[in-house]
């Protein structure tokens, strides 16, 4: 793999694309130029217009999706029916089924989900559950944040509008009793304390990607959970459900964006617990990270922004380098930790707190 094609040049993108092109001949794919001066090629095209893809995309060895979920199929498709590498950062549920349906015959290795929640979350939830004989509950929690939020929402949109209401309104997949099931989206609220800061978590779609499947039949209780500041989760309630602005996600997107747009200083925090027997004994185990914003290459980059990069760009890079598999679906929970921390974007997130 030396050649890839980053398609979607926004803050996360344009990272991606800067972090891969260190390693790789990167090429970037938008309909408008990137905010900043960039070290590789543009090319500007729509990514709607599927003749336009099927021009570009096989001219490359690996296909970086970094755009949001509803414009991701048509670009998998592409990428199959060339035979090349496809990864995306999708949390969108019928997304990942439909790539799935590919990978079963594709000549590449089909890797959606490779974001935070899923991807990261389900990469250490993984290498937690591995150190026990038996596992009994995994409870994985995702948070970006702003760092010093005000109003009553706490929030700040720096990550894709239409991706976070999609994950609010979208039934998530859990284990519960032992029973593989869907719950609402928005429920089970709960708090958690962090360092003597009161937040309340509940439950969002997609956050565990294929997890369900991997781990059905092997304990009790497995769940996701995406963390906010206090007060969040009922006011997005009563905006999604009590004026009924479900059917309308545009005007919700529009809505919320412009009351809450981008801030600066953010925080994403990473916290994923796992309970269970080693031999006789029930013993728990816990990961806990708080990243903020960081400085690459001389350019200050937000901590959604580089986490979310970081991620993808480490699983290309591993299976670049023949530590995963070139060929078929990829499940996030499959990725080992220490061999993700161990790549050059990996390296990103050790020691940060």
């Amino acid at each position: 793999m030396k050649k890839i094609l980053v398609i979607g040049m926004g803050k996360v993108g344009s990272l991606v694309g800067t972090l891969l092109a260190k390693q790789f001949d990167v090429t970037g794919f938008d309909k408008a130029q990137p905010a900043v001066e960039l070290g590789f090629p543009i090319i500007k095209g729509d990514v709607t217009n599927v003749s336009t893809l099927e021009q570009i995309i096989p001219g490359y060895d690996a296909v970086v999706s970094c755009m949001p979920y509803n414009l991701n199929l048509p670009i998998a498709l592409v990428a199959y029916k060339a035979g090349i590498h496809y990864f995306d950062l999708t949390e969108d549920v019928p997304t990942t089924t439909a790539v799935r349906e590919m990978a079963k015959d594709s000549k590449g290795v089909m890797a959606p989900q490779c974001g935070l929640a899923p991807g990261l979350i389900g990469i250490v939830g993984a290498d937690l559950a591995g150190r026990f004989s038996k596992i009994r509950d995994m409870e994985l929690r995702v948070g970006a944040l702003p760092r010093f939020p005000n109003g009553l929402l706490g929030y700040s949109f720096t990550w894709s509008p239409a991706g976070v209401i999609n994950e609010y309104i979208n039934d998530a997949e859990v284990i519960h009793n032992g029973v593989r099931k869907m719950v609402p989206s928005l429920e089970g609220i709960e708090m958690i304390n962090i360092e003597g800061q009161e937040f309340e978590a509940f439950s969002t779609s997609g956050g565990l990607g294929t997890m369900c499947e991997t781990y059905e039949g092997r304990l009790d209780t497995l769940n996701y959970k995406t963390i906010r500041y206090p007060g969040h989760c009922r006011l997005m309630r009563f905006m999604l459900y009590e004026l009924i602005l479900k059917e309308q996600r545009e005007l919700v997107e529009k809505i919320l964006t412009e009351a809450k747009p981008p801030v600066q200083d953010d925080v994403v925090y990473v916290y994923a617990v796992v309970e269970g027997w080693k031999g006789d004994h029930l013993e728990r185990e816990e990961f806990y990270r708080a990243y903020h914003p960081i400085e690459i290459d001389g350019q200050r980059w937000r901590a959604i922004s580089w986490t979310t990069a970081g991620s993808i760009a480490a699983v290309v890079e591993m299976v670049a380098a023949g530590t995963l598999p070139r060929q078929g679906f990829l499940k996030q929970e499959e990725i080992p930790l220490e061999a993700f921390l161990a790549t050059q974007n990996g390296s990103l997130f050790v020691d940060r707190d």
